[in-house]
């Protein structure tokens, strides 16, 4: 596989797995994926943080926040790799509860990633909802 391909593999198992573990309440996984070195940012569809700590607590109100995930698909836009570094642009499908309540909603999401010790980490994520 070359360097694309084996992201992408990447971004189609382990990330995604990621993103539906947390829509279903369990941060962990996406804590595992994202970068442990600065600088890391989040401009969220519903909060931002710069830094591990601020990162780290939107993580927390996440997993609170979301449960029961009927469907979550990401309709892939764009994607690249050069060296050490990627993105994603992506439209992300969701079905899921949020405080308890149904919903249904679609993000835009532009995610940065870095190469660290032979791993894919997330460094930077920036969503809003569709048509904001």
């Amino acid at each position: 596989m070359d360097n694309r391909e084996d992201f992408l593999a990447w971004v189609n198992s382990t990330l995604y797995q990621a993103e539906v573990a947390l829509h279903n309440g369990n941060a962990a996984p996406r804590r595992a994926i994202w970068s442990r070195n600065e600088p890391v940012s989040l401009l969220g569809a519903w909060r931002d943080a710069f830094g591990q700590q601020q990162v780290d607590e939107v993580f927390t109100y996440l997993e609170h926040s979301f449960s029961d995930c009927t469907s979550y698909a990401v309709e892939l836009q764009a994607y690249d790799v050069a060296g050490g570094m990627a993105y994603t642009s992506a439209l992300e499908h969701t079905s899921a509860s949020v405080d308890g309540q149904p919903r249904t909603y679609t993000l835009r999401a532009t995610q940065v990633y870095r190469r660290e010790d032979g791993a894919w980490k997330v460094s930077h994520r920036h969503a809003d909802t569709l048509g904001a």
